[in-house]
């Protein structure tokens, strides 16, 4: 019985003695709200998650940010407080974690990149081979990456292939060409029996070696060799300067996607969410549009919307949600591309044509209902609003 009661009496004290939660401090909580507000307001396209404790009368300030400018402004304003500060904010990338290797590549035809760090977590979006990427932190055998729409998420170690800035100077310098045509094998030897080495889609970017009769032999950025045929790509400064894309070629991209799988997460021409489908669309066409609907209705040029759809041009981008009202913010959920006549094309439940008229056979009654505005991406002239490939440093430096 004495022991039973020794024991017991062991765990209230012990339990008294615990630290109770720490906590917040207003002033701080203030600074680090305003300057989140101001510099990540979204989450996905930036990091900002500085965090504090109270130790041995000091405050410690931990947590990580890839915001350099928020990170000055964060010390600039906690030093104005009465504490004594012990920094230790981990700005990112993190080069010592990384040894040096800020750079990176993908090297799979599509790769997944993940909301956490490991496979069983949420797609948030993918990105194609020779897409470069911003490596800014490890854990295990993931890697924090940030694709050149600056959409942040994890990468498995076996997607992507490692590099310093010296090493990326050296492939950004390398004769390089694009995939153009669809379902396509690199070979281990210039020869349709032999062994695959990968597969590739329209959008792939990879070294260019040497040309023969009738395969062109190619670099992976993990030094894998391979043969495709010369039929099936393009040079890549070619590509890549081409002249500004027209709605008509947008559309024309558009239909060769008809019936491709809808996958939540999914930004390639293999399958595809509705904002994965609208960015995949414009990419193949040389134009850089956010990831998610809800940053692609904050690009281009507003268009009056109205349900007569009198406002519209093929190619505009059209959204769908909620519309704001008093109670509530407008929250888009949905975009499709406009082809005209009231017919648009959109990812939803697999690649498809639907209408907007009540009197067509193929009307689509939830759309019409939950359509909010729509964006127009050329001005007059035929000049995009949204950033060409050819103006992206990740793409031409």
């Amino acid at each position: 019985m004495r022991l039973i009661i020794s024991a017991s009496l062991f765990l209230f004290v012990a339990s008294c003695l615990q630290e109770t939660p720490p906590q917040p401090i207003p002033e701080v909580e203030v600074i680090i709200n305003t300057i989140k507000n101001e510099y990540a307001p979204d989450k996905r396209v930036a990091l900002f998650h500085p965090q504090y404790q109270r130790k041995q009368g000091q405050i410690i300030l931990t947590g990580e940010t890839n915001l350099p400018q928020a990170a000055a402004e964060l010390r600039r304003q906690l030093s104005t407080l009465p504490y004594k500060w012990v920094d230790s904010l981990t700005l990112l990338p993190n080069t010592t974690l990384l040894e040096g290797q800020t750079r990176g590549i993908v090297n799979l035809s599509v790769c997944n990149i993940r909301s956490r760090p490991a496979h069983s977590a949420e797609l948030s979006t993918q990105s194609t081979l020779g897409t470069p990427l911003t490596i800014l932190d490890k854990q295990d055998d993931w890697y924090r990456v940030q694709t050149p729409d600056q959409y942040l998420g994890w990468l498995d170690a076996g997607g992507l292939t490692l590099w310093t800035e010296k090493e990326w100077i050296i492939w950004s310098d390398q004769n390089k060409l694009v995939i153009n045509q669809d379902f396509q094998i690199a070979y281990e030897k210039p020869d349709l029996n032999a062994r695959p080495v990968s597969d590739l889609i329209p959008g792939n970017i990879l070294v260019k070696g040497k040309v023969g009769s009738t395969f062109t032999e190619v670099f992976f950025p993990d030094d894998r060799k391979g043969f495709i045929k010369n039929d099936v790509y393009t040079d890549y400064d070619r590509w890549l300067n081409r002249n500004n894309p027209t709605a008509e070629q947008v559309l024309q991209t558009a239909y060769q996607l008809l019936g491709r799988p809808y996958l939540w997460g999914g930004t390639s021409s293999r399958a595809m969410d509705c904002s994965g489908f609208t960015k995949t669309v414009y990419y193949l066409n040389g134009l850089l549009l956010p990831r998610d609907a809800s940053q692609q209705v904050h690009t281009g040029q507003s268009i009056e919307a109205d349900t007569e759809l009198s406002n519209l041009k093929p190619g505009d981008l059209l959204f769908f949600g909620r519309a704001a009202t008093d109670e509530h913010p407008e929250k888009i959920t949905h975009v499709a591309i406009y082809i005209g006549q009231g017919e648009i094309i959109h990812a939803t439940e697999r690649v498809k044509i639907e209408s907007l008229d009540p009197d067509a056979s193929n009307f689509a009654p939830k759309r019409l209902m939950t359509y909010v505005r729509a964006k127009r991406f050329w001005n007059q002239k035929g000049v995009p609003f949204v950033p060409r490939l050819q103006d992206i440093p990740a793409y031409t430096d």
